[in-house]
């Protein structure tokens, strides 16, 4: 039976945006714009939405404490307003061990669910929620909130153009339960190229400027993400819930619809609220497993294995196009941090590298930014009433490149490289294409066998000299995407400005009058946004010392002749620090090489850009590049300066 594709062109008044591709001329050189792919860190290590959330409406959760007594009491670890709470517990739950971390009802006194014993993984990352102020309650008026939207969920609007019929599909993470995003791709009805559903969670519908729902979500920013915790931003009735592209059921959806040429250009986009159907929850490793092996995956042979048949095609052209543009693909190995078993007694750090299902589906939602964006840019004015948010990704500097290729330039005569091979035949600003682009460099690179560690050594130093994005309410270029306009559209559950950008772009497209207050929300949005990207940054950091913190002092427990020898890559120095990327798990440690100097009666000296040594006396003790492959152990850990004190073999 063929689809009933929704009648994309009925006379709805305000609701489609239909507009030209984005004209290419002008653009420029690709050293002029210096753009990367995938400039973010390693949040996404993190997500993991079937891992504890922090989510209890009015309990506590509180830390176990003794007194000098010996009685235990429960004390709020996200108290607000100063001094703590503490609650007294009954006789039963005296027996539990300071430390632990439980779910208390503070009304009985007693104790509802352990979540964390003492010392474990889990009870440090509940000490870091805490610490960031991650509050895991929700107010009665939000919950409130919550319940009458559950009650009426607006399913059976009459002004959402009905999809259900298209055979949509959410591919995440398999333990994805907060899904934002939809899709279904097929062939342009004429003229050939193609037509992409990108279908994203209707939470601007449910969460309201104004509401005491939109004000919690406004001071929280976005979900949390921490190994095998969560704290949504929504409650979980709603982010797993109601708002949440869940398989099986109807759900209101902004929907993008795209329609691309042959080569994966845009050449229209069309927005409308809709009634979608997800027909499966699928995952990235399901997918490329059809792709891999069609004949065995279970996947083949449904109503949706064509849209991810042409999900490979356009992903594919999508990636051709940024590489013509000079994007850079960085070739990187993520740290997949998480909990060893369902108690959370220690963590796991494994390397994992991105499939190909991962970026194009990475590509589908890049597009969707990217013509947001471009909606906002457009129509936004003094006169429009449109308050736009974007994300802005300036450049690195000029003298920043400088220095990249100076340091690639004593990389390669330090290590007597082929020049041919390793040289960047760097492409001057403003002129004739001879040379190549930072990309270009990149991508031909050796990128295995005994060169890996330098190629990832030069691909680290390509990385650090990019600028942090950040959100805007002035458009500008996006660098690590490689647009002259970028937003976030496509995480509604996950950031608050997702929901105010929806809020905004449907309130143009209606034709709605400016509504007062609107322009200190919108600063206050810019705000939240910014703020929750440094803190979640900062809890990134926070769990990559915990699992160093761990690894570490499992090695310094054993014997000191019998410690875990560890092999890396030197990946960088700064002042007397020398960053080593460890081979497995993939983790960056720093080695302090004054204090290694001052350990064997010698001085740290900084020799280039790309060499350190250790010197006792007029001799070189131990000479250290850019690139080596270094044996590491531990020797111990300084409390007072709180750093691990990290030795090279040989010393």
């Amino acid at each position: 039976m063929p689809l009933q594709r929704p009648q994309l062109h009925a006379p709805r008044q305000g609701r489609w945006w239909k507009s030209r591709a984005f004209r290419q001329e002008g653009r420029g050189s690709s050293e002029r714009y210096r753009r990367q792919l995938g400039s973010g860190g390693s949040a996404r290590s993190f997500r993991s939405t079937s891992a504890a959330a922090l989510c209890y409406g009015g309990a506590m959760i509180g830390l176990i404490v003794a007194d000098r007594a010996g009685r235990k009491s429960a004390r709020d670890l996200f108290a607000t307003g100063g001094s703590a709470r503490h609650v007294r517990l009954g006789e039963p739950d005296q027996g539990l061990d300071a430390g632990t971390v439980c779910r208390v009802d503070p009304d009985a006194g007693c104790v509802r669910e352990v979540l964390a014993r003492p010392d474990t993984a889990l009870s440090r990352l509940y000490a870091v929620a805490s610490r960031f102020d991650l509050r895991p309650e929700y107010p009665p008026e939000v919950l409130a909130e919550v319940a009458a939207i559950v009650a009426s969920p607006g399913l059976d609007d009459p002004a959402l153009v009905d999809m259900t019929a298209l055979p949509f599909v959410t591919i995440d993470n398999d333990d994805s339960r907060d899904l934002d995003q939809a899709l279904y791709i097929e062939e342009a009805p004429a003229g050939g190229g193609f037509l992409v559903y990108y279908a994203l969670a209707d939470a601007s519908y449910y969460v309201r400027a104004g509401t005491p729902l939109f004000a919690d979500a406004l001071a929280r920013g976005a979900s949390f993400y921490l190994p095998g915790l969560v704290v949504p931003m929504l409650p979980r009735a709603l982010s797993e819930g109601l708002v949440s592209l869940n398989p099986q059921v109807d759900r209101r959806a902004l929907v993008f619809v795209m329609r691309l040429d042959a080569a994966g250009a845009t050449v229209t986009t069309e927005i409308a609220r809709a009634r979608v159907h997800s027909h499966a929850k699928l995952t990235y490793d399901g997918v490329q497993a059809l792709f891999d092996d069609p004949a065995s995956s279970e996947l083949s042979g449904r109503a949706f294995t064509r849209s991810l048949e042409l999900l490979r095609v356009v992903g594919e052209r999508r990636v051709a196009l940024a590489e013509a543009e000079d994007v850079v693909r960085y070739n990187r190995v993520s740290v997949n941090v998480g909990l060893a078993d369902a108690d959370g007694v220690a963590f796991t750090a494994v390397g994992d590298r991105r499939n190909d299902t991962e970026r194009y589906n990475e590509q589908i939602s890049l597009l969707c930014n990217i013509e947001g964006a471009r909606y906002l840019a457009e129509h936004h004015g003094a006169d429009s009433g449109l308050r736009p948010v974007f994300r802005v990704h300036p450049p690195p500097p000029a003298p920043a490149f400088d220095h990249l290729q100076r340091v690639i330039d004593a990389l390669v005569d330090a290590h007597g490289l082929d020049p041919a091979v390793w040289r960047w035949r760097r492409r001057a600003l403003g002129a004739a294409p001879e040379g190549e682009s930072l990309a270009a460099y990149l991508e031909r690179l050796p990128k295995g066998g005994e060169t890996r560690d330098l190629f990832l050594a030069i691909q680290r130093q390509a990385l650090v000299m990019n600028q942090r994005s950040s959100f805007s309410a002035e458009p500008g270029l996006h660098y690590g995407v490689g647009a002259p306009f970028y937003s976030r559209f496509s995480s509604p559950m996950r950031e608050v400005v997702g929901v105010f950008t929806h809020k905004e772009a449907l309130e143009s497209l209606a034709g709605l009058p400016e509504h007062q207050g609107d322009d200190r929300l919108h600063e206050q949005v810019i705000q939240a946004a910014n703020r929750s990207k440094a803190v979640q940054r900062q809890l990134t950091k926070e769990a990559n010392l915990l699992v160093i913190d761990q690894l570490l002092r499992g090695d310094l427990a054993a014997p000191e002749g019998a410690r875990p020898v560890r092999e890396g890559v030197v990946l960088g120095f700064k002042d007397d620090r020398l960053y080593l990327q460890l081979h497995e798990p993939p983790l960056e440690v720093k080695i302090y090489l004054r204090d290694v100097a001052a350990a064997v009666g010698g001085r740290y000296e900084q020799v280039s850009e790309v060499a350190a040594s250790v010197v006792t006396g007029a001799e070189v003790t131990r000479a250290f590049r850019l690139g080596d492959r270094l044996a590491v152990t531990v020797r111990g850990y300084d409390e007072a300066r709180r750093r691990w004190l990290i030795w090279p073999e040989g010393l």
